[in-house]
This record gives structure tokens, C-alpha cells and sequence, in this order.
């Protein structure tokens, strides 16, 4: 696991909503497997997934609102970082169901609402005045985070269905997350099911994107290998039906000894270009709004306990410390058009975001 920086003093998170699009627009740039065995998903059928709760109707934030809540969108986001839920974990990393559902319970009591790996970078946040962002990242495409039933439904104990599963017991908690995948998601070799899967996802609101085509080392291989890799896996997800991915996640989280190929780079005449790019740890990430914000070096935090070097690095400690820090850690205003922060971190937003700002 890399080692991770101190913690970049308050700045903070992100929360603009993707319906205000005047707001959208300033924050986003112009440009837009290890394990490969798994049970095959059924073609989704006709029952639709346990649908998200409405959104709650509009609201203007004012100073006093934002005062009342607390808000302060330049606080920090946790970006969790998974891999495979097994019932006996093998690695280090892994993580059980029950595992994977207290967290999720834990952030849902604690006022958590998910968020899309995308969505963040967009600066789309939008959830209820008082609620805190969290972005929920899978990687690898493994059996256990995807896999549909007979009936259509998730089946029991894959990532999807626990995430509805704690939607439905926290009407608050907004069932989506992002998977960043291989080539062959979830396990699956049939092309046509592995587009029955990336299809269901998509339009169930989770984010399907780019995480190489065979998960390759990215500091090991030339600019030429690693834009292959990509291109390659850029391809498949677009044959299976996946939008174009905004976010890009190294594999290990282990850098190209040219950074930039990471985000941008051509090969066999097709480009790619990505708005972000997301790394293996080890901390809260900070505000899209913030004026030193690196999308292209954006942290993660890897869940697990607190044993080992994740005595002080992983999603038990950093829940715990952002749970007695309320004051650091990113609080809605409930109003996608603004950002709300108190006076004293003004000088730390983009300049550009003056025209709807909100200052107590």
C-alpha cells in the first residue's frame, strides 16, 4: 500500500448540483484482473432493481441556512477504495459481506449519501442540506461486486445488493457507486452478458469506467504499452454499452513513470482522455472547489480495520477522525447552485466560483 502524505489542511469537498448546468460548466475541464473465474450473471429480466428514494424538491440556501446545517463544502470527501467481498477473506485487502455492510450501515446512520466517482470530479453533488458525500469505488470488475439472479435482481451478497439492501433500511442513502473494471467484468467471458451487466449498472445509476484492459503495472510498462492497455479497454466499454469514463483508476495505484499518460494518450488511432484520474490511498480527498485541487492525483481510502499500517491509513480510522471532526469534513447546504463555507476559508475556493458563493 503507498504511503500516504499528511493530511493537506482544510480544504475540502465538493457539492454542486449536476441539475444547475451554469455551475457544472465552471468546474469541468473542456475535454471531457487479478481475478478472471466467476458465476455467470443472467440477463437482467423485467423486475427493476429497488429504486432510489426521490430527491427531496429544491431549496435555496441562504447564509442562515447554511449557518443552521453546518454546511461547509470545502470540507473533506472520503473516497473508499474496495476490492473482493469473499465470506473468507484471503488478502489483506479483501473484505467480507458483513464487513462491507456495517460500513455501508455505519456511513447511512452517520449521514453519508453516495456519490459517482464522476459526479465528484463534476463537482455534481447534490444531496440534502446537512448530508455528507461519499464515493464508493470497486475495482477490478470481481464476481462478488455484480451478478444478477434468475429473477433479475442482484443476487445475495454481491456489492450491488448490499448497497440496495442499506438503501432500503436508510431511505437516505442514494444506491450508487463506481466500478472500475478489466476485461472481463465480473467475471464474465460471454460478451453478451458481460453487456447485459454493464448495461443494468448504467442505468441503475452506477458509474461503469476504465481500469485497463488486464490490469497491468503502469510504472513497468512505455507510454506506448500503457496507452494500449487502455485503448484496449476503452474499446470493450464502449461495445458493452458504458458512456465514456470521466474517471480512470491505476491499477496498485502505481503511477507511469510519465504521469500524463495516465490521463491522455492515443493509440492505434483512437485517443483517450480521461477528467480524472483516481489513486490507491490514503486519505480523505479534497474539494473540487478548492483552489489546489489535483484531479489527476485524487486520494482514496482503502477500507479495512485499523491494524497494521492501517493503524492510521484506512476507512475505520479516517471515519472515526472525520466523525470527531465534523467541522473538517464536507456538510451539504442542500443547494446545488451554490457553495456554501464559512467566512474563514473563502480565500481557499477557486476564484472562478465568486458568482455563487455563499459565505456565513
Amino acid at each position: 500500500m503507498r504511503s500516504a502524505p499528511g493530511l493537506t489542511p482544510l480544504i475540502g469537498i465538493v457539492n454542486i448540483g449536476v441539475m444547475i448546468v451554469a455551475v457544472v460548466a465552471l468546474l469541468v475541464l473542456p475535454f471531457g484482473h487479478e481475478e478472471e473465474t466467476a458465476e455467470h450473471a443472467a440477463k437482467p429480466g423485467t423486475t427493476a432493481a429497488p429504486s432510489a428514494v426521490p430527491p427531496p424538491p429544491p431549496v435555496t440556501a441562504t447564509a442562515e441556512s447554511a449557518r443552521n446545517v453546518g454546511a461547509n463544502e470545502l470540507g473533506l470527501v472520503p473516497v473508499l477504495m474496495y476490492h473482493r467481498i469473499l465470506k473468507k477473506r484471503v488478502a489483506s485487502i479483501d473484505r467480507t459481506p458483513s464487513q462491507l455492510r456495517a460500513e455501508l450501515e455505519k456511513l447511512a446512520k452517520d449521514g453519508y449519501v453516495p456519490i459517482t466517482a464522476a459526479e465528484f470530479v463534476a463537482g455534481a453533488v447534490d444531496i440534502p442540506a446537512g448530508a455528507h458525500p461519499v464515493v464508493l469505488t470497486f475495482d477490478d470488475g470481481h464476481p462478488s461486486h455484480f451478478a444478477l439472479g434468475a429473477d433479475g435482481m442482484p443476487k445475495k451478497d454481491t456489492v450491488v445488493r448490499i448497497i440496495y439492501d442499506v438503501a432500503g433500511r436508510h431511505p437516505g442513502f442514494r444506491p450508487v457507486a463506481t466500478f472500475w473494471i478489466n476485461a472481463d467484468p465480473f467475471g464474465l467471458r460471454d460478451r453478451d452478458r458481460q453487456k447485459a451487466a454493464v448495461e443494468w449498472l448504467v442505468e441503475h445509476g452506477f458509474e461503469v469506467a476504465n481500469h485497463t484492459f488486464r490490469h497491468p503495472d503502469l510504472y513497468l510498462l512505455t507510454k506506448k504499452k500503457i496507452a494500449e492497455s487502455i485503448v484496449r479497454q476503452q474499446r470493450l466499454l464502449k461495445e458493452l454499452g458504458a458512456p465514456r469514463s470521466a474517471t480512470f483508476a491505476l491499477p496498485y495505484g502505481s503511477r507511469p513513470k510519465k504521469r500524463s499518460t495516465a490521463r491522455e494518450g492515443k493509440w492505434d488511432g483512437t485517443s483517450y482522455r480521461f477528467d480524472a484520474v483516481f489513486l490507491a490511498g490514503a486519505e480523505p480527498a479534497i474539494s473540487p472547489y478548492a483552489k489546489d485541487f489535483d484531479r489527476y492525483n485524487i486520494p482514496r481510502i482503502q477500507s479495512n480495520g485499523k491494524k497494521g499500517e492501517c493503524r492510521k491509513w484506512c476507512s475505520q480510522y479516517w471515519l472515526e477522525w472525520l466523525h470527531k471532526h465534523p467541522d473538517r469534513r464536507y456538510t451539504s447546504d442542500g443547494d446545488p447552485a451554490h457553495v456554501s463555507i464559512p467566512r474563514r476559508f473563502r480565500g481557499k475556493i477557486q476564484a472562478k466560483l465568486d458568482g455563487v458563493l455563499i459565505t456565513y
